[in-house]
């Protein structure tokens, strides 16, 4: 089959339809809009939150300012501070983060941030780490390690 040959299936292509043209158009006189009233006329028909004069419901709201980002990547937090819980030389994992109830989940992404002290080695697993979290993690002898997000 060539480019040339291509055509649409039968019943998929419908002629224009043709209103207002005279009585033997079939779509003469009212041109399918009934007769009189709003709808009838040139320009009739409302805006779609036009409630029939009371003050629409979008005007009734009160502004709500902003946006949602439907593209944000959603981490649970944990602060440096709170990895004081556990001992020197562990290994914290999303797991271990879930057990002692710092995170609701092991499947979440972790990120780290930097507020608090932290005062032993800990080698810490996480999605991200802020740059404040990363560095006061090595100062303590630790290590930041970066996990890959798992593919849903």
């Amino acid at each position: 089959m060539k480019e040339h040959e291509l055509r649409p299936p039968l019943g998929a292509k419908h002629p224009r339809k043709r209103v207002g043209r005279g009585t033997g158009s079939g779509h003469g006189k009212s041109a399918g809009r009934g007769t009189k009233g709003q709808n009838a006329r040139s320009g009739g028909s409302k805006a779609p939150y036009f409630e029939g004069g009371q003050l629409p419901f979008v005007r009734r709201m009160p502004f709500k300012r902003g946006f949602v980002n439907i593209f944000k990547t959603p981490y649970s937090i944990v602060n440096v501070g709170d990895l004081r819980r556990f001992e020197a030389g562990t290994s914290v994992t999303p797991e271990r983060l879930a057990a002692a109830g710092l995170i609701k989940s092991a499947a979440a992404l972790v990120k780290v941030l930097g507020d608090g002290k932290l005062d032993r080695p800990l080698e810490v697993h996480a999605h991200s780490f802020s740059g404040s979290a990363q560095a006061k993690i090595e100062a303590a002898g630790g290590s930041a390690v970066l996990l890959e997000p798992e593919e849903a």
